[in-house]
């Protein structure tokens, strides 16, 4: 490449810049590693001067050939590449060659800035050109240098700021000029928003011009944004709530306003607060002809007023000085409460969005009263208006009250039930909404809010739903609508069949046809659903499995339904609830279901759900059933450890062996082992139990394994006395270990109302659980071991009374004294004694 430069021929030097930039540009996002050190050093070795000499050239050309159209075009055209290539290669790090070299490249950037030839200006509005991208990559640029390295960047920055002040005043608003305008605006951010360079900004004068001159002109509401609100809901939601609008100018001008708030909040507030004053009364005297007014006051209140945000809970932390609820009660309530649901959308559509931003900040009670206009407004034939009624309807329910209990109650929310679901099910017949996500995702979040009142409805909504599904399931092409759809089937099953359960047999009448014609048809897409419902409405049958089911059981034994990722999780727990129903009715069938679980744990990604499937048949079927398979179940077992130890798959495996002890005993386990290879029992104790038990995680699995190892350790004599016996105190020593290990809160129990469905659900190779459909996981102790300490406390105690005065020196001489202290307190608080 390095040669090529040097041939002058500028269209080959081109294509070698374009090839560069698709080698360097991944530096930009890749993570921090030796390897790509070294590599980027290697690149910066070779490539830096080359590079540096061209764009000295380049720059010189710019000026020689300042009349000659064409020669511009391929000389800018090498320009935007050259500082493209500049940004992947400073992005890392600060290279010394860039170090050293920072003059030339930023007098040059500079220069380039300032250039205004009449002969790059493109008479397009929309597309931007040459001249206008250079700018925009420099702006980048420098943005990245006064983010990244401002000690070495600081002599230039002034300067920096000076040149794109002035690029921002002069210009245009048209589309074209979005992205250098978005680019200059953030390079204007980062600058505020630095402690050091706050001096540059503080001049009251100096506030009143950026304001007045840059975060106004482009907080405006534009034509083309106009158009897109009406031409294009899909894309303006996608912007405005998804926050896809990164590089648009409205989100520059917030993150410029939030950046200067940041030191100057008392005077950003004061001079933002005429501008926004002028702007409502301007609105006032003509709403109609004068409503882009208000609608900038309004994003405008909203940038000052938010400090902090996520995604999850909306603002934060605000502004103090900004009245939330004043703004709200004077100028965003009349919008809602407005008798036309038609009228001037966009500011509905802002009002809407005001209470969504502020829901966690607005007076409960407020929340609270929004319901109704919000319902009524999802009447509204705009798009992006009854989107954003059903997205904020869907936040609100969401809100907390201090007891983490929900905002909105089934009280609060079922006066409002029939005229709720009747709207949001009317905008599935709406052009633009036949697959709106937002509205399914309400539906859903309805029917979870309002729980048992939903009952008196779901003869109305049911059906809609199942029709609904069977139109979509000819075309699946919205992912996350299809699964809220699949959610919300699952509520209806989950709280009909909660208040009767003979209602399961209605959404077997109802739900079977369309799940056979899914399967039928191999809709790929939404036979994980199926069989997550399917699961949900046989775990309702208490005596035994249905001969329909049955009919269903050796399809699901198929290869061709495990050959697929996203049916094996949801396919396993099916197995799994077909087994824990009946296990007599698929005892003939379990050198099939042996075969899935020996095909699953050679799997790396599966094993686990094979170990889950072993663990419920090692449960569920009868001893007599399954002896004949244990040693060659064991043998597979360990074939696998042997031949790709994963830290995933000892876990699970120690979860199955705490099972198996469980159900067998200890000396069963035991034996078992050692007859596959003697004395192999002790190796399986010191590398797997004694070195692995801490690595297991979760509640249940914690648990399970704690009550195998209390009864290795105190229901095989051959631990205790025998030929393992020196295995016995670190074996205890692990448990305790076990016991202690901090608390794995992400185990508890979270309410399913306030799960925020996963944002990247999708399809291919994924499963997406359906939230909804989740079932509590049973114990497999029955309630029999509530406290696997207090089980180890009463069956050391036991042990000690048949194996007097051997314990006590066992304990004190092979366990580690913080151990042991932990140990006696597990014996005091159970009241038990050993010798």
């Amino acid at each position: 490449m390095i040669v090529k430069f040097e041939s002058g021929d500028f269209n080959v030097i081109n294509g070698i810049l374009h090839t560069a930039h698709s080698l360097f540009k991944r530096y930009r996002y890749e993570f921090k590693s030796n390897e790509l050190w070294l590599e980027i050093k290697l690149v910066l070795d070779e490539f830096a001067t080359p590079l540096t000499q061209l764009f000295m050239v380049l720059m010189r050309l710019t000026k020689e050939q300042e009349n000659n159209k064409d020669a511009l075009k391929v000389i800018f055209s090498s320009l935007i590449m050259v500082a493209k290539i500049f940004n992947s290669l400073n992005f890392q790090d600060l290279p010394e060659f860039f170090e050293d070299n920072m003059s030339p490249w930023m007098e040059n950037f500079y220069t380039l800035l300032e250039i205004d030839n009449p002969l790059l200006k493109t008479g397009e509005d929309e597309d931007a050109g040459l001249l206008e991208q250079l700018k925009s990559q420099i702006c980048d640029n420098v943005g990245m240098y006064a983010q990244k390295y401002d000690e070495e960047f600081a002599m230039y920055l002034p300067k920096f700021v000076t040149v794109v002040w002035k690029l921002l005043v002069t210009t245009g608003n048209q589309t074209k000029y979005d992205l250098l305008v978005s680019n200059a605006i953030q390079f204007l951010a980062l600058v505020a928003d630095r402690e050091r360079y706050k001096n540059l900004f503080d001049d009251p004068a100096t506030m009143s011009s950026i304001c007045e001159k840059v975060i106004i002109p482009n907080m405006e509401f534009r034509e083309t944004d106009e158009e897109l609100f009406e031409d294009n809901a899909e894309e303006y939601i996608r912007r405005d709530i998804e926050g896809s609008d990164v590089d648009t100018r409205r989100r520059a001008a917030c993150d410029l306003v939030r950046a200067l708030s940041r030191h100057f909040e008392q005077q950003m507030t004061a001079i933002f607060g005429q501008y926004i004053q002028a702007m409502l009364t301007n609105y006032a005297v003509n709403p109609p002809q004068n409503w882009k007014n208000k609608d900038a006051a309004i994003y405008l209140v909203t940038s000052l007023a938010s400090k902090g945000k996520t995604e999850k809970h909306g603002i934060t932390q605000t502004n103090q000085l900004v009245n939330i609820l004043e703004f709200y009660q004077a100028h965003i309530l009349p919008e809602l409460i407005h008798p036309s649901v038609n009228g001037l959308p966009v500011l509905k559509a802002d009002a809407i969005k005001f209470i969504m931003v502020f829901r966690n900040q607005l007076p409960p009670i407020i929340v609270k009263e929004a319901i109704g206009p919000l319902v009524r407004l999802l009447t509204s034939s705009s798009s992006v208006v009854h989107t954003y009624a059903a997205y904020t309807i869907d936040k609100i329910l969401l809100v907390r009250l201090t007891d983490s209990t929900a905002l909105i109650k089934s009280a609060d929310l079922s006066p409002f039930g029939t005229e709720l679901l009747a709207n949001l099910f009317s905008l599935f017949e709406k052009q633009g909404s036949k697959d709106n996500e937002y509205v399914m995702k309400a539906v859903m979040r309805s029917f979870s809010t309002l729980q048992n009142a939903i009952t008196p409805l779901m003869g109305h909504v049911l059906p809609k739903l199942t029709e609904i599904l069977l139109s979509v399931a000819k075309n699946p092409t919205k992912p996350h609508f299809n699964h809220y759809l699949f959610e919300s089937l699952s509520l209806c099953v989950k709280i009909m069949c909660r208040v009767d359960t003979q209602y399961v047999a209605q959404f077997e009448e109802m739900l079977f046809p369309i799940f056979q014609q899914i399967l039928n048809q191999d809709v790929t897409e939404f036979i994980p659903y199926v069989f997550q419902i399917l699961s949900m409405l046989l775990r309702m049958h208490t005596n035994g499995i249905p001969d329909p089911y049955m009919g269903l059981f050796t399809l699901l034994l198929a290869p061709v339904l495990w050959d697929r990722p996203a049916n094996i999780h949801p396919l396993v727990h099916l197995l799994q609830v077909y087994v824990r129903s009946d296990p007599q009715k698929v005892i003939d069938k379990l050198g099939s279901l042996l075969g899935i679980f020996q095909k699953l744990i050679a799997s790396k990604s599966n094993d686990h759900e094979g170990l889950n499937l072993l663990r419920t048949l090692t449960e569920e079927i009868p001893d007599q059933a399954m002896a004949q398979y244990i040693k060659q179940i064991f043998i597979l077992l360990f074939q696998r450890l042997t031949s790709s130890k994963t830290t995933k798959y000892v876990k699970c495996l120690l979860v199955y062996f705490g099972i198996f002890i469980y159900k067998y005993g200890a000396v069963i386990f035991l034996q078992t082992i050692d007859e596959i290879q003697p004395r192999m029992f002790g190796m399986v104790l010191d590398r797997i139990f004694i070195s692995e038990t801490q690595k297991v995680t979760g509640k249940t699995e914690k648990k399970i394994l704690a009550i195998g190892i209390v009864k290795l350790l105190c229901d095989a004599p051959q631990t205790i006395v025998g030929d393992y016996s020196s295995y016995w105190p670190p074996l205890l020593q692990a448990l305790v270990g076990l016991f202690e290990l901090p608390e794995d809160m992400t185990d508890e129990q979270v309410d399913e109302h306030f799960v925020e469905i996963d944002e990247a659900l999708g399809y291919q190779t994924t499963f997406s659980q359906l939230n909804f459909a989740k079932h509590a996981e049973k114990d497999p102790f029955n309630g029999t071991i509530p406290d696997a300490k207090l089980f180890l406390a009463q069956s050391l105690g036991k042990l000690s009374k048949e194996n007097p005065g051997q314990l006590t020196p066992l304990i004190s001489s092979g366990i580690a004294p913080a151990a042991q202290t932990f140990l006696i307190k597990y014996l005091e608080d159970s009241h038990v004694q050993i010798g």
